[in-house]
């Protein structure tokens, strides 16, 4: 397969380690234009992946990096609230969408992306639950190798994912186009096309989705 400069540089990064500075990630570039409903139900090029009621009357969108710590923190403490009390009662649907901070970002996206639809998300929580173990450490690449065999990867077919230009683009895609809709940090939220920056708490949570459900 033939891979053009942007892929060959980015995977360098991953090899070199450079990436290992994850925690303090690249400033995102300003948004051009506020958020249109138009634009946000526009799922990217490989497809958003909802779990919930396709009827549900709340729709969260939720845009996250895998290295970002309070990503990891909402995904430890609010997502698992979200999910049984509103995904799994019909009242909410519900998807993530990459916003890759830094290289190491875009690599564990794209693990999760060559699991599948099905082992997807299991995928991302393996990452956000372990990023002490390969986010933040001497050589991440080899770290994070290691942490998807968990999830079935081998050494040939953890490469071979990292070199897939289709899945590469579509993730920076997703990244390019949140940002044109004013995105400027993770995690961020949209419920029923309000915007939330921020990890959002259980509370939150309630606060947020309950007067919906009124409606």
């Amino acid at each position: 397969m033939k891979h053009t400069i942007k892929t060959v540089i980015f995977l360098g990064a991953l090899w070199l380690g450079l990436a290992a500075n994850a925690q303090t990630p690249a400033p995102v570039a300003p948004a051009s234009k506020p958020v249109v409903m138009d634009e946000l139900s526009k799922a990217g090029p490989l497809g958003d992946i909802w779990l919930g009621d396709p009827a549900a009357p709340v729709t969260v969108i939720e845009y996250a990096a895998t290295t970002c710590s309070h990503c990891a923190h909402f995904n430890e403490t609010g997502f698992p609230v979200l999910k049984q009390k509103y995904i799994e009662t019909g009242k909410v649907k519900y998807t993530l969408r990459e916003f890759p901070l830094n290289p190491l970002d875009i690599a564990g996206f794209m693990l999760a992306r060559c699991s599948g639809d099905k082992k997807h998300y299991a995928v991302v929580d393996l990452l956000m639950r372990n990023q002490e173990k390969w986010a933040f450490v001497q050589k991440p690449v080899d770290a994070l190798s290691s942490l998807v065999k968990q999830a079935g990867f081998t050494q040939e077919t953890f490469e071979t994912c990292l070199k897939d230009q289709k899945i590469y683009d579509a993730i920076v895609d997703v990244r390019d186009r949140g940002e044109k809709m004013g995105i400027s940090s993770t995690p961020t939220f949209f419920v029923n096309g309000k915007k939330i920056s921020g990890a959002m708490t259980p509370k939150d949570i309630e606060t947020e989705i309950e007067p919906l459900l009124k409606k």
